[in-house]
């Protein structure tokens, strides 16, 4: 089973590729792989983002127009 990396983890590895990929010392293949990884990481880190988006507590207009809290509730598959 693959172990699920945390949000932090993987922007620290997308800031080290990006170093990497900055210093122009990489031959082509490796940049090439690096650039795939970092986009790998980058689509990862939005979905883990929007997730989070989503169990936040969402603020309502009530009936009389005031705001309520409410929990979102996401429904698990």
């Amino acid at each position: 089973m693959e172990e699920k990396t945390s949000f932090e983890d993987n922007m620290k590895k997308l800031e080290q590729i990006a170093t990497e990929l900055e210093k122009g010392d990489l031959d082509l293949d490796t940049s090439v792989a690096k650039f795939e990884e970092g986009m790998k990481l980058s689509k990862e880190c939005s979905e883990m983002l929007e997730k989070a988006e989503k169990k936040i507590t969402m603020l309502i207009k009530g009936e009389n127009g005031e705001l309520a809290e409410e929990n979102f509730v996401q429904n698990e598959e």
